[in-house]
């Protein structure tokens, strides 16, 4: 559905948070984690099973085998690669043919915002590139299948502005954070494959570029 796929950050951290039992703050690791699972595709209701059988598994473990508890989204990436295999040829996670959860106000409302940040940040290309951007075009409250065409155009300007920050962005800075990648990553990478752990270095780098910059993302991901 239209409205899960938007939300989809929002639903995975409310779905890991009653699995554990109680509020916890996911970290910049859990969060590069979920864009990675959304840009590979993976559906909603895989991350979401993935991360009920993760749970589950630890639960049936002796008391005295539960010392290590789950604090992390990555202890449920095994778990969610074998659930997104499962349903690989299931039906799609959302219908092409529901409307949008928001509006084209809503969308002229983010996009201006984001443009203000944008500008506010010195990023004068990205502010261009976004009031270019024709929304009466791109984007109808008819149909979800509008959406993805200024999905499109949006991660493209996005992408412009990582490549940016990634030319001119010093080796020691993305040292440091490759370095804070691999603490946070040094308890969880037997639980991950080596593109998993790929995908989720360069989501990880994308994100803290952005954050250092104080760049705003643009993907309608955030609107939600």
């Amino acid at each position: 559905m239209a409205e899960e796929y938007f939300n989809y950050f929002t639903e995975i951290e409310e779905h890991f948070q009653r699995a554990k039992g109680k509020l916890c703050i996911l970290s910049p690791l859990d969060w590069g984690l979920i864009e990675a699972w959304k840009d590979a595709g993976i559906p909603l209701e895989a991350v979401l099973r993935g991360i009920d059988a993760a749970f589950e598994k630890w639960r049936k473990r002796p008391a005295r085998a539960r010392i290590q508890q789950i604090n992390s989204l990555s202890y449920c990436s095994q778990a969610i690669a074998e659930e997104a295999q499962a349903i690989a040829n299931g039906t799609p996670a959302f219908s092409k043919d529901a409307k949008p959860p928001f509006s084209l106000d809503d969308v002229r409302a983010f996009v201006a915002e984001n443009t203000a940040k944008l500008r506010k940040s010195g990023c004068e290309d990205g502010a261009t590139s976004l009031e270019a951007l024709d929304l009466e075009a791109l984007y109808s409250d008819a149909l979800y299948s509008d959406v993805e065409q200024l999905e499109q155009r949006l991660t493209a300007i996005e992408e412009a502005m990582i490549a940016k920050l990634r030319a001119s962005a010093t080796e020691e800075a993305l040292s440091e954070t490759r370095r804070a990648l691999n603490r946070d990553l040094k308890a969880y990478r037997g639980k991950m494959t080596d593109e998993q752990l790929a995908m989720l270095e360069r989501q990880f780098l994308e994100r803290r570029l952005l954050e250092l910059a104080g760049l705003p993302r643009l993907s309608l991901f955030y609107l939600a």
